[in-house]
């Protein structure tokens, strides 16, 4: 059963893995890639909330929306991602 809090782990857990930190972003639109169509909802819910939460940067570009890690909450990342990888 997917909780809330692995859908945030198993995003930032592919954030982290390629390398997007700082300056280095992506799309907000692939952060829902790679889940199950009947989670993709809940993916995007839960990136948002990331965002608020201050997890997320977001930076607006001519060519769309995109988002990096927030380095300076690095114990809470690693609490998301170490849930994930408990349940892989």
């Amino acid at each position: 059963m997917w909780t809330d809090d692995l859908i945030k782990g198993k995003i930032l857990h592919k954030l982290t893995r390629q390398g997007k930190f700082e300056h280095s972003h992506t799309a907000i639109e692939n952060l829902t890639k790679g889940f199950p169509p009947d989670l993709r909802g809940r993916a995007k819910d839960m990136s948002k909330e990331l965002i608020r939460e201050g997890i997320l940067y977001l930076k607006k570009t001519n060519y769309g929306t995109q988002i990096s890690i927030n380095l300076e909450k690095k114990e809470k990342i690693m609490g998301y991602i170490n849930e994930f990888l408990k349940m892989e």
